[in-house]
């Protein structure tokens, strides 16, 4: 991967970045879309493989992987309730060290 490439994902990545009690976080929702994951279902599979890694090196993962739902426009002024994870920067760092091996959306292999 090249340095601008890499630069311009570091910065989609801080962009997300909130506070959620007071801890620095990002929406597993929208980590999803930085890192190129077209289905939720595919990226959650994705996210338990971290959460076991961060069990295993005996880490609570409910610290670090806190489940939330939240609400979304759907069209016309509607919207509704869906699940996602506020996710620490070790959270997401174990889900990128745990997902594919190829950044889609440069077509290259990390």
């Amino acid at each position: 991967m090249k340095k601008e490439q890499i630069e311009e994902l570091f910065l989609q990545f801080e962009s997300i970045c909130y506070i959620f009690n007071e801890i620095e976080c990002w929406s597993a929702r929208e980590l999803q879309n930085v890192l190129g994951y077209a289905k939720w279902e595919n990226f959650t599979k994705v996210i338990e493989k971290a959460k076991t890694a961060c069990k295993t090196s005996g880490i609570n993962s409910t610290d670090h992987f806190p489940e939330l739902r939240k609400m979304v426009e759907i069209g016309s002024g509607t919207q509704r309730e869906i699940d996602d994870i506020a996710l620490t920067r070790y959270a997401c760092y174990l889900i990128a060290q745990n997902g594919k091996k190829t950044c889609y959306r440069y077509k290259k292999a990390w």
